[in-house]
């Protein structure tokens, strides 16, 4: 189990923005490549915002990413709110280990390595990803915190240095990806308590609960809403009352990413719900991340809206894993490489367009 830490303060550096330079570089560019201003819609818009995050013009195809994996298990999946039961953690961690996971393949088909760590599973792991476990399983947060104090604490700092591990060690884009059986209840509670949203617009269907289990997921997300009321205003304390530690790691993670100027691509509604507390925690951190889907689960369209995100993809997911993610890796891969290899007019000796043409809107005015 992890050390906690003193009893001070989660502290980050300040979000830096991304390269104002390099970004109307882009624009200016994409107007003198082989096409018509705005044909290509949203490619253009995409390749655009990678080029004012790598401070470069062009942009460079992405070399490393890295999709990471925080798992953990909750206690309130103990009352009826998944249609799994929660050993399945464990055993999908074992399979993400083993490469037989829809991420490890979608992941193998897109150039990414996959890492997972368990932060809270409730079973024994492989020393290989557990040996920073935080502990074993989080609180029903229906009924007892989540957390203790240090506890959140040290989740949080995990996911942070998580995040410098993975830049130190060269990754030029990160896919944050999550795994427990039940930790859609807690994403909800994130969620409705950020957004002021009553309970039942953010409960989903999870694993594809029935009815009754519905009924019962929506009650836990009102009683566990009432707990997390009072500490809204303090986003270590609310991960520690209503989250967990895999989405405590998740949130030190994201806001780390965007401290260090390394692009992530958010996942589902999990990933989500702990990008809105990175935001609480790092005021600015969006700018560095990009919805690589929109999750069928209500809660991820609450998510978009409230961090000002449009999504690459919807094609009705609803895994997890940081599989939506990276199926949108392709798509911005691509974008990229339209932004660096197609040629100017210039260069193919190709007629441009006429002044009067030649006006289209600045990519960086649609909403990412």
């Amino acid at each position: 189990m992890s050390t906690a830490p003193e009893n001070t303060p989660v502290r980050f550096g300040a979000v830096p923005p991304p390269d104002e330079q390099a970004r109307r570089q882009a624009v200016a560019r994409q107007e003198q490549l082989t096409k018509p201003a705005g044909s290509l819609g949203r490619l253009e818009e995409l390749g655009v915002w990678v080029a004012g995050r790598q401070g470069s013009c062009p942009p460079r195809p992405f070399e490393r990413a890295r999709v990471v994996i925080f798992a953990g298990d909750h206690g309130v999946a103990e009352h009826g709110v998944s249609a799994y039961p929660a050993e399945v953690t464990g055993q999908m961690v074992r399979n993400f280990l083993d490469g037989g996971a829809a991420v490890n393949a979608l992941a193998r088909a897109n150039g990414a390595t996959v890492r997972v760590l368990d932060v809270a599973v409730n079973a024994d792991t492989p020393p290989a990803v557990s040996g920073r476990k935080i502990r074993r399983g989080s609180g029903a947060i229906d009924r007892e915190d989540a957390l203790t104090a240090d506890e959140a604490r040290a989740a949080v700092e995990l996911g942070k240095a998580v995040a410098d591990e993975e830049i130190d060690s060269g990754a030029d884009l990160l896919i944050a990806g999550d795994m427990g059986i039940g930790n859609t209840t807690p994403a909800a509670v994130l969620i409705a308590a950020l957004t002021g949203i009553e309970p039942v617009a953010v409960v989903g269907r999870g694993t594809g609960i029935d009815d009754n289990a519905w009924m019962r997921k929506t009650a836990a997300i009102r009683d566990a809403l009432r707990r997390a009321r009072p500490v809204l205003d303090d986003p270590v304390a609310l991960l520690r009352t209503s989250g967990g530690a895999d989405i405590a790691a998740l949130a030190g993670f994201l806001a780390q990413a965007a401290v260090r100027r390394t692009p992530v691509l958010l996942d589902g509604v999990v990933v989500g719900a702990a990008a809105m507390v990175a935001e609480e925690l790092t005021p600015g951190a969006r700018q560095w991340w990009l919805a690589g889907h929109r999750t069928a689960e209500p809660g991820g369209t609450l998510v978009l809206e409230h961090l000002d995100l449009s999504p690459i993809l919807d094609l009705e997911m609803r895994l997890g894993e940081g599989s939506g993610a990276v199926t949108a890796l392709p798509v911005l891969s691509a974008a990229v490489r339209v932004l660096a290899e197609m040629a100017t007019f210039g260069e193919a000796g190709v007629g441009g367009p006429t002044s009067a043409e030649a006006i289209g809107p600045d990519p960086e005015d649609q909403e990412l």
